[in-house]
């Protein structure tokens, strides 16, 4: 019996040791029934935990899978409740629909729904919605993919969320789960800027597409030089702390609004009060989940700006 046992569990642990060793590749094949697999099994941990965290990095592998929509209700909420689910919160959103809607076999057309297609779909829903990161949706998304659903959702979470949208300076509610902060290869202390941002950038700089890199492909390493409520808003702190850094980016944000604006600087800062010019460079603006970009843009024109955040841009 011992030697069955053993046999067993060196077997075991082969599985495991194969299916990590092939990392993405298993998971891509069939990544639902896989995950049903192994959540039933209690003595598969290790391979669990790295499943998780893979689907966690790389969200695509299960979300935009044929299957995703035959996810096991229990496995959804698992994954809904990481902070670390490297996805938009509207992307979220919108998965969390489709999911429900084949569910329930109900069109994604609130205007034709009856009583009871809403009725059902409540159900379908409700232990999902204080997972999802509502107040991280931009305002332009939240008004055509969230609001047209307002029948289905809970009408506190839809005056608060009307709420902050509509009155300015209006905080997000105490009780709200926090924003998702993926486990990335990059660590960047910004409080303007999130991580989907930085595979922009650097696409941007290479003159590439905006989705030529992702967040697992960035071939530069960026680094929080200055932020104006941490060193000082004052041209002091800004060179004390940018000056001789080599290629930067600054954002600032508009007071009162969700707007970014922006620019590249592939010249240094020395505070010398010289003129500058270069094709390199650029300014960007992000507004409402849009996107502006203007390219070439003179860089001697942006010296002569105040800025609130300095991130310095260097080759990994």
């Amino acid at each position: 019996m011992i030697s069955h046992i053993q046999e067993f569990l060196i077997e075991h642990q082969r599985l495991i040791n194969t299916l990590i060793l092939h990392q993405t590749e298993f998971l891509q094949q069939n990544p639902t029934g896989i995950l049903e697999t192994i959540y039933q099994h209690e003595t598969f941990t290790d391979l669990w935990n790295f499943c998780l965290e893979k689907i966690c990095e790389e969200p695509k592998i299960l979300f935009n899978s044929d299957n995703f929509i035959n996810l096991k209700a229990p496995l959804l909420e698992l994954l809904l409740k990481r902070d670390d689910l490297n996805m938009n919160e509207i992307e979220v959103w919108e998965s969390l629909l489709k999911w429900c809607f084949t569910q329930q076999n109900i069109k994604d057309d609130p205007t034709k729904w009856s009583k009871e297609d809403i009725t059902k779909i409540e159900r379908s829903l409700y232990k999902f919605i204080p997972l999802i990161r509502f107040y991280d949706i931009e305002p332009t998304d939240f008004f055509y993919k969230v609001y047209c659903y307002k029948d289905v959702l809970p009408q506190d979470l839809i005056h608060d969320l009307l709420e902050f949208h509509i009155v300015p300076n209006m905080q997000p509610k105490t009780n709200v789960a926090p924003s998702r902060k993926p486990n990335l290869k990059f660590k960047l202390d910004s409080t303007l800027i999130e991580s989907n941002h930085i595979p922009l950038f650097a696409s941007w700089i290479d003159k590439k597409d905006s989705s030529y890199y992702n967040n697992k492909k960035v071939p530069y390493e960026f680094k929080l030089l200055y932020r104006s409520n941490r060193d000082g808003f004052n041209a002091v702190s800004f060179h004390n702390n940018c000056d001789n850094k080599g290629a930067t980016i600054w954002i600032a944000k508009i007071q009162g609004s969700t707007q970014l604006i922006g620019g590249y600087n592939p010249l240094d800062w020395n505070g010398n009060n010289c003129w500058k010019k270069t094709t390199d460079s650029f300014i960007f603006n992000f507004t409402d989940g849009k996107i502006f970009l203007l390219q070439n843009w003179v860089m001697s024109l942006l010296q002569a700006r105040l800025l609130f955040a300095i991130i310095v841009v260097g080759h990994i």
